[in-house]
């Protein structure tokens, strides 16, 4: 009996666009709900009926049961699908649902309430006979003196009420313990509204391997097989799997068993995760996830079978079309995931316009970014994902770096040349990195401008013949009457280094880029509005190349580089920072001020914590001495660049410091957590 004909879709983003076509593919109709900010967002013009559910703070739109509730009945849905993040694994939002009258496309409120936290779900796993991991039972607030001798360090703190990296903390010494659960318990409020915090042995060298199960209203369960989500940084994935490689065959029976086992203890129904920590031969129950995972394509492309597809036909009711031994893996899959990010800084989020978007074309791409779309700091910083598949996982990991290649974003920092760089790499390439190994190992990939960077963004300029003739980069072809085009100097500053100018000496004619310190070869391959393709020194170079009136950004092998024209306009604005100066690095809320007018900091002392796309940034000292200027106070709203402190060196007059803030003076004090994938 058909229960539902049109699914309001409790999401956005490329979560919400996936369950949109989903559901149009099995002849429902959709709903999208979207906030101020997302009023011509894809999502919302895919779907069959858009609703507007609140301002752009998620608090009061994607986190508003009422609102939400409210959409579906405007809108005559009678399912709700929740994706994942936002209220996806709040029992009172499946609840409220059902309360309306309404199908919850997720499994029940009560199963919810059970595996959704943590300490619970741990009991349950042990009764069922899931192995877990050692841990303390939490202590008294005031006394955690108990918990190392439990334990052991290093232990990890992590929140009882949430998952994606949220309120988790690597403590490895009883003196860094009590700071350590102050900041999760404040990160587990936040995100969670529920502070508990447990502590668990950690595993300093492990595998994170989940399987996904399914289960239905008569009691069916099977695993599709298992994923494996090691490659993190802080808690959050990276790249995931499957099936997972590095396992052996033993402990491949040991999780899927283990997991099936407690769904079935639970009554589970619908889609689930049961995630494990895996070292050597041994595994530990973490978590089960209650909604569907980011990384789900994985297990899609190796099994063949449509996930959101199959949660549309448990909650109508109907009974798995499969058993476990119709279940098997074709080939391997591997995910990307793309986040408006700065790897190279500390993972800070990023916010801006995305100028010019271009997904790949040999690939699987589950993204609602597009060009020109800006992305602000409110929601999570995950653009997208890329998924590729091959018949080993060597063949599919070359295709992850092809696929990359083809990928661009530019106008807005993202991971694209990091994951290039990742996958590229022997460590990955080897199945080689645990869970800590990008925590442990921050600069295995260093940013370097290469050859071919320079060369795409001096071509792209010298032959720009039918850009803005108002203005250098409109006009540098060279072209002299009566004579040949002349050689065509270049000055480009690599970023914001300005010992790295150069001056390249670009002949079209001649075939030739003539920089400081050698000459290569160049022939032109082809040229679009999308890609530039250049021989350079008998090697074949393609990039996404975009002039702007004061640098020429090149997206080549995944990174942006961002080469600028300084003697374009004359000065281009560009500030000194000032040694003494600390700014936001982007929007945010301050969280804590830690000091006052006249204090005496040390260099890299914490003077403030502020939140920004959902992670904690603790805002250090630039240098040794005292404060003389704080200008924000717990609950400000920041803007990006804002002064909030100024500190005068030892010996200097306590003035004003003046001068814009040091972006670099904050660094990730936490999870650059989603929200909880």
């Amino acid at each position: 009996m058909t229960r539902f004909g049109t699914v309001l879709v409790a999401n956005r983003g490329e979560i919400a666009l996936r369950v949109i076509r989903a559901a149009s593919a099995v002849g429902l109709r959709s709903v999208a709900v979207y906030s101020d900010a997302d009023r011509d967002a894809p999502h919302v013009r895919e779907a069959d009926m858009a609703v507007h559910i609140g301002p752009a703070a998620a608090s009061e739109s994607y986190l508003s049961i009422p609102a939400l509730i409210a959409a579906a009945q405007r809108s005559a849905a009678d399912a709700v699908h929740p994706g994942y993040g936002f209220l996806s694994e709040r029992s009172a939002f499946a609840r409220a649902v059902s309360d309306a009258g309404l199908v919850f496309i997720g499994p029940p409120a009560d199963v919810m309430d059970i595996m959704g936290r943590k300490d619970r779900a741990r009991e349950i796993a042990a009764a069922a006979g899931v192995p877990v991991i050692p841990a303390a039972n939490p202590p008294a607030r005031d006394d955690l003196r108990a918990v190392g001798s439990q334990v052991g360090f290093p232990l990890l703190v992590k929140a009882a009420a949430g998952g994606g990296g949220k309120g988790m903390r690597i403590v490895r010494s009883a003196a860094d313990l009590r700071d350590a659960v102050a900041a999760a318990r404040r990160e587990a409020a936040a995100a969670f509204g529920d502070d508990t915090v447990l502590f668990e042995r950690y595993v300093e060298h492990g595998r994170h391997i989940e399987v996904q199960v399914l289960a239905d209203e008569q009691g069916n369960v099977v695993h599709l097989l298992e994923r494996d989500c090691s490659v993190q940084r802080r808690h959050q994935k990276v790249i995931e799997e499957a099936p997972a490689s590095s396992i052996s065959a033993s402990v491949r029976r040991i999780v899927t068993e283990s997991a099936v086992a407690l769904a079935s203890k639970v009554g589970y129904v619908s889609a689930g995760t049961v995630e494990f920590l895996v070292a050597g031969e041994e595994a530990f129950f973490l978590e089960m996830n209650t909604r569907l995972q980011v990384e789900h394509p994985v297990t899609e492309v190796v099994t063949g079978l449509d996930l959101v597809a199959l949660q549309f036909a448990i909650a109508q009711g109907e009974p798995l079309p499969f058993t476990q031994g119709d279940i098997s893996a074709q080939g391997h899959a591997i995910e990307a995931r793309v986040y408006a990010e700065d790897p190279y800084a500390g993972y800070l989020p990023q916010a801006g316009v995305a100028s010019v978007v271009s997904w790949p074309q040999r690939a699987r791409v589950d993204a609602a970014l597009e060009s020109g779309q800006h992305v602000g700091t409110h929601y999570d910083p995950m653009l997208g994902k890329v998924v590729v598949a091959g018949t080993t996982r060597e063949a599919a990991r070359r295709a992850l770096v092809n696929a990359l290649d083809d990928t661009a974003i530019l106008g807005l920092t993202t991971n694209l040349g990091f994951l290039r760089a990742l996958a590229a790499s022997d460590a990955f390439r080897d199945a080689a990195i645990d869970t800590a190994w990008l925590d442990s190992h921050p600069d295995a990939f260093v940013l370097e401008t290469p050859i071919a960077a320079w060369c795409l963004a001096a071509w792209s300029l010298a032959t720009a013949h039918d850009s803005d003739a108002r203005h250098p980069f409109g006009v540098a072809d060279g072209w002299r009457s009566g004579s040949p085009p002349a050689a065509v100097p270049i000055e480009l500053t690599n970023g914001a280094d300005l010992d790295d100018t150069r001056v390249l000496t670009v002949d079209v004619a001649g075939g030739r880029i003539v920089g400081p310190s050698a000459t290569v070869e160049v022939r032109s391959l082809s040229a679009s509005s999308a890609r530039v393709r250049l021989e350079i020194d008998g090697a074949a170079h393609e990039g996404q190349v975009l002039v702007g009136p004061r640098e020429v950004l090149v997206a080549y092998q995944g990174q942006t580089y961002a080469l600028r024209r300084p003697d374009a306009f004359g000065p281009d604005g560009r500030t000194t920072l000032s040694d003494g100066s600390v700014s936001a690095p982007m929007p945010g809320t301050v969280l804590a001020v830690n000091v006052t007018v006249g204090a005496v900091v040390v260099e890299g002392q914490t003077m403030a914590v502020m939140e920004a796309m959902k992670m904690e940034l603790a805002l250090k000292a630039p240098i040794t001495g005292t404060v003389t200027d704080v200008d924000v106070v717990v609950g400000d709203q920041v803007d990006r660049g804002a002064r909030l402190f100024a500190v005068a060196p030892p010996g200097k007059p306590t003035g004003d410091t003046a001068g814009d803030a040091a972006a670099g003076a904050a660094d990730s004090g936490g999870p650059a957590a989603g929200t909880g994938r």
